[in-house]
């Protein structure tokens, strides 16, 4: 925290002197919530946990124009982790090109504001919606279309297990959104290789990839949400798998056989999520979410998770807002993950307390 103040405080006091206009930003988050875990393993009795700490997605930080050709921003987080670092050129006709860290096609849909699990604000990341958080990329926009080179994920060579790894190309990733008066429809798809190069054996090479699309409609005072994604090894790739109250995610990552050969990991999900505001003190919206992943391999079993709940938006002044939220999560593991097949579940209620400024 201490040195956020610091980076803060230097960027104010340069502020006056660039030739740029600063927009300073911040968003503070609490999550309130109790949660009680059952973990459908005979003899383990039910955990009871009362959630309760600053969110991972509050933020501080800049958006900044230096010209009409030129611009950028900035975020960190509450505890100086940086979000986002990023410049924007701005061609004719519309055209841009993003070089920096911030948010890839893939990541840039939010049709859930569910606020409970990873560490704050979840959205049904990795509960039916597919996300990758942000990374380092070089990103090209034009109209609705944006396609990106985006930072690779594969694990770090691995001399004890006697491989390294062999990288060639980037993620490749890209986006289409479409917008009318009353509805919107996207679609995304990204893609992702790596090798293993064993000093003897075979070298199993992974492949990620996922396809999706998405859309909704607005009727005034009632909009709703729809999307759905399919792929494999979604871990391999980096996407983010939901956790909540300490129970772990489903399995997304490739493995290998005894012939030490790739073994797919086929994955998909989806989400509905309705909205209804009711006057512009509160709105209610009510959502659910599925995701599930299956080694293919003989006897695997797909693992999943569902999550489903019901929260309100009650704004108390401009800037200052409560969501309560009830809802309930259900997961399916594999046998490799625990005994007897488990299917732990939780059921949670509380809020997030949020000021923006």
């Amino acid at each position: 925290m201490k040195k956020l103040f610091i980076i803060f405080a230097i960027l104010c006091l340069a502020a006056p002197a660039m030739a740029a206009d600063w927009g300073f930003y911040g968003s503070a988050r609490m999550t309130t919530f109790y949660a009680t875990v059952d973990s459908d393993v005979e003899g383990v009795d039910n955990v009871n946990r009362t959630d309760w700490y600053l969110n991972d997605t509050s933020r501080i930080g800049a958006k900044v124009k230096a010209s009409d050709n030129i611009m950028g921003g900035f975020e960190y987080s509450g505890a100086a982790n940086l979000r986002k670092l990023f410049g924007v050129y701005v061609f004719g006709g519309g055209s841009s090109l993003l070089v920096g860290h911030t948010y890839p096609p893939t990541s840039q849909r939010n049709y859930s504001t569910t606020v409970y699990g990873l560490g704050g604000d979840a959205s049904l990341m990795g509960a039916g919606q597919f996300y990758t958080s942000r990374r380092a990329m070089l990103m090209w926009s034009t109209g609705g279309f944006k396609i990106a080179l985006v930072e690779p994920t594969y694990p770090k060579d691995n001399a004890g297990a006697g491989y390294v790894v062999d990288l060639i190309i980037p993620k490749i990733e890209a986006a289409y959104k479409f917008k009318g008066d009353t509805f919107f429809l996207d679609v995304f798809g990204a893609y992702h290789s790596y090798g293993e190069d064993y000093a003897t054996g075979n070298d199993p090479d992974i492949q990620s990839y996922v396809a999706g699309i998405g859309g909704g409609m607005n009727f005034g005072v009632f909009d709703f949400k729809l999307g759905g994604h399919v792929g494999q090894n979604f871990g391999n790739y980096g996407a983010i798998a939901t956790y909540h109250a300490g129970l772990p995610p489903i399995n997304t990552v490739a493995g290998t056989d005894a012939n030490q050969e790739t073994v797919d990991n086929a994955a998909f999900g989806g989400l509905a999520v309705v909205n209804f505001n009711v006057s512009d003190m509160w709105s209610i919206q009510a959502g659910y979410g599925y995701e599930s992943a299956e080694l293919d391999t003989e006897g695997a079993e797909a693992e999943t998770v569902m999550q489903a709940y019901l929260q309100a938006k009650v704004n108390i002044a401009p800037g200052f807002f409560i969501v309560p939220e009830v809802g309930y999560v259900s997961y399916d593991y594999d046998r490799t993950v625990g005994p007897n097949d488990p299917n732990p579940n939780l059921v949670y209620f509380g809020a997030k307390w949020q000021i923006n400024f």
